[in-house]
């Protein structure tokens, strides 16, 4: 499948998928954080539905390999104002989200970053990363304004 990145979705095919993936995380990040937050968002959306994940991969010597998302990600980049925004859309439209917070950068396990969201109101989040998962339209009205990655 074909990528359009200058349009910010797949390019119109045959195999286009009915859902979209999109990851946003805020643009003012040092890289390795940037890459990390992606990371952690993508594992989320890993389980957003039985379905998104691909099958395992094997390549000619038939070594086995593990199975991906089963269709492109897109990655955005928005301020802090644009994570906030994103966030309300994605749980206004009761899509699938994940979320990362500048406090989960100071904890060393899943139970402390767990704890960290759970100890602030939805609305005073310091967010750094949104990813969310669902119907290409629903999604698109989510991500509106937001620009790729890059």
């Amino acid at each position: 499948m074909s990528t359009d990145l200058t349009a910010g979705t797949p390019a119109e095919t045959a195999d286009r998928f009915p859902t979209k993936i999109a990851i946003v995380v805020r643009e003012d990040l040092a890289t390795w954080q940037k890459l990390n937050v992606t990371a952690f968002l993508a594992s989320g959306i890993a389980h957003a539905s039985d379905d998104i994940m691909g099958k395992r991969y094997e390549d000619a010597s038939a070594n086995d390999y593990l199975a991906l998302l089963r269709e492109p990600v897109l990655c955005f980049a928005a301020d802090s104002a644009g994570l906030a925004r994103t966030r309300a859309r994605a749980l206004s439209r009761e899509l699938p989200t994940a979320l990362y917070t500048a406090d989960m950068f100071t904890t060393g396990n899943d139970d402390d970053n767990r704890a960290v969201v759970r100890a602030v109101a939805a609305d005073d989040l310091d967010l750094v990363g949104v990813a969310v998962h669902g119907p290409r339209k629903p999604v698109d009205k989510v991500i509106k304004g937001l620009k790729l990655h890059g």
